[in-house]
């Protein structure tokens, strides 16, 4: 059985919790256990949880879920880009896979809404990457 450590932002949590939700119902079904989750303020939060969970030995990967929305200027994408640069990061360090379940940016409210499967996403990438480095 995989063991699960799950990063959840809590901005746009209209979205995150259906991810979040999404991620559970698929761990179920891939036989994996959440370990424990961390609720973060926002994506740019998570490489700081990931990093404590990836540090577990209970635990054999992680999946972060966040929602990253475009407003008036560019810094979704700056949000994004660090995120993803760091998460990256904290999966080499750690030798544990980490697995980017987070939406965005350039992508509206609405648009976000549509994507909650990328929680589901991100559980079967954590799950696919712990059988295959076994």
């Amino acid at each position: 059985m995989v063991s699960l450590g799950l990063v959840v932002a809590r901005f746009n949590s209209s979205v995150t919790e259906q991810m979040e939700e999404a991620a559970r119902d698929a761990a179920a079904e891939r036989d994996a256990e959440v370990v424990e989750t961390i609720q973060v303020p926002g994506a740019y939060d998570s490489p700081l949880a990931a990093d404590r969970l990836a540090r577990r030995d209970d635990v054999d990967a992680v999946a972060v879920i966040g929602a990253i929305v475009t407003g008036d200027t560019d810094h979704d994408r700056v949000i994004a880009d660090a995120t993803a640069k760091s998460l990256t990061e904290v999966s080499l360090d750690r030798d544990k896979p980490v697995a980017f379940g987070v939406s965005g940016p350039g992508m509206s409210g609405a648009e976000a809404r549509e994507r909650v499967s990328k929680g589901a996403e991100a559980v079967y990438a954590a799950t696919d990457m712990v059988e295959a480095l076994a």
